[in-house]
């Protein structure tokens, strides 16, 4: 802040009264040129008057500008801190930062028992679909195996009389990033129905394929082949393949493989998918059917329940194919899937589902929903990962072996169906029904 004498500032004002003194002589002659002639001090006068007016001009401007700055960031200090604080806050991510210490206080005041649990949990990997001509159609090649991450989650727990009654995320941060999946499906005009034998010889598809000492990833790497390695089945055992290999001898996830020779031209006329009629398919529909096996849809079959004039957007529509992709992979039901993604977006017109790409609102939280919801680059990697996401932690008891030669941790299993979903998947207790109702609108479209 700048301050001005009262005095100097009166004398300024008054500055066209002024008299030359003897003083005021004395005082120019220390501090300037000595002024030999009367017209040359009137001169003098004449240039110290202008600068005195351009100084004025300056320091009242000057005191205005501060006076208005004071008043906008001290009132009440509230600006004034916002500003302070915005550097100190300032984080690179796509929601907003949540202050931790500032929701406790806030939860301290009610008479609900409020507690704070920090986990470190896995972070699921990203699945990219690419279309590959080369290889027959329907024909699904892993040629980047997904690594999961980590990820520190903070979750809110409150209790009334001592149990649970609600849990929620309110933050997390990664520890550890994941190595995205890529998948290639076979689009050419060919198939072949051969199902693969011990004996037979299969060809790497990924760019570094693991061999392992046993069929799990958790167990120790031997070494690593490339694209195109020519590797003996010496036996199936579910997802793996027993392979020898250049005198190698170890385990392979089958799904990083083909039978078809990269060098092979053989190729066979594809027929139509053989589908199943619709009262094949809807004698096991009703509300306690299990939901971590596949329903049984074709492709065509699936694009033609998924083609709806709800579906403003033609969101479910152009995606039909990965809702039959999640089916071949992962042992789920994909009927399920695609109802729970219209019941969530609203047929695709959510603002989630629109600006993030995230059909189900996968990682929203009840308080802040929109910031906490995950992006993704496109709708076919929020329909991959909320299928493995339900069949690792809500279709299947822990320990059983799904997908990839994973195991289910089944931390939110309650039975493989829409009620046991439910239990932990919502917060809305009807969420099974309004699920459950799209459901049988889809299959009854068949």
């Amino acid at each position: 802040m700048f301050f001005i004498d009262n005095k100097i500032s009166r004398q300024q004002q008054n500055f066209h009264k002024f008299k030359l003194t003897k003083i005021d002589i004395k005082v120019k002659i220390v501090v300037g040129d000595i002024m030999k002639s009367k017209d040359k001090l009137k001169k003098n006068i004449k240039f110290t008057f202008k600068k005195a007016i351009f100084l004025c001009v300056c320091l009242t401007s000057i005191i205005y500008i501060m006076m208005l700055c004071n008043r906008y960031f001290g009132k009440n200090n509230v600006y004034a801190k916002e500003f302070s604080d915005g550097f100190e806050k300032l984080k690179i991510s796509n929601a907003n930062p949540i202050d931790i210490e500032e929701i406790i206080s806030e939860d301290s005041k009610t008479k609900d028992k409020v507690e704070y649990v920090i986990e470190e949990v896995n972070l699921e990997y990203i699945t990219k679909y690419q279309e590959n001509n080369l290889i027959s159609k329907g024909t699904i090649q892993v040629v980047q195996e997904g690594r999961q991450g980590k990820q520190q989650i903070t979750k809110k727990r409150v209790y009334q009389n001592e149990e649970l009654i609600s849990e929620e995320q309110v933050s997390c941060k990664v520890t550890k990033a994941a190595i995205n999946k890529i998948v290639e499906v076979g689009t050419a005009k060919y198939k072949s129905n051969y199902k693969v034998k011990v004996g037979d010889n299969v060809y790497v598809t990924s760019d570094r394929l693991s061999i392992m000492t046993e069929p799990n990833e958790e167990s120790k790497k031997m070494t690593t082949v490339f694209k195109e390695k020519e590797l003996k089945i010496l036996e199936i055992t579910g997802d793996w393949y027993k392979i020898s290999a250049s005198g190698t001898t170890g385990y392979v996830k089958a799904e990083c493989t083909t039978y078809v020779s990269p060098e092979s031209n053989s190729k066979e006329e594809v027929d139509s998918e053989t589908s199943k009629s619709k009262a094949q398919l809807v004698a096991n529909l009703n509300y306690n059917m299990q939901l971590n096996k596949p329903s049984g849809l074709s492709l065509e079959q699936f694009k033609k329940i998924l083609s709806d004039d709800k579906d403003t957007n033609k969101v479910f529509q152009n995606n039909a194919q990965y809702f039959y992709y999640i089916e071949k992979q992962y042992n789920i039901n994909g009927v399920f899937v695609a109802s729970v993604g219209i019941h969530e977006s609203a047929w695709g017109t959510s603002k989630i589902s629109k600006n993030k790409n995230n059909l189900f609102g996968y990682g929203a939280y009840d308080s802040n929903p929109y910031n906490g919801a995950y992006n993704f680059s496109d709708y076919s990697e929020s329909i991959d990962l909320i299928a493995r996401v339900f069949t690792k932690y809500y279709l299947n008891p822990a320990g059983t072996k799904i997908y990839g030669g994973e195991i289910a941790e089944g931390t939110y299993y309650n039975g493989p169906t829409i009620a046991g979903v439910n239990t932990k998947y919502a917060t809305d207790k009807n969420w099974s029904n309004g699920v459950y109702n799209y459901m049988k609108y889809l299959y009854n479209k068949l």
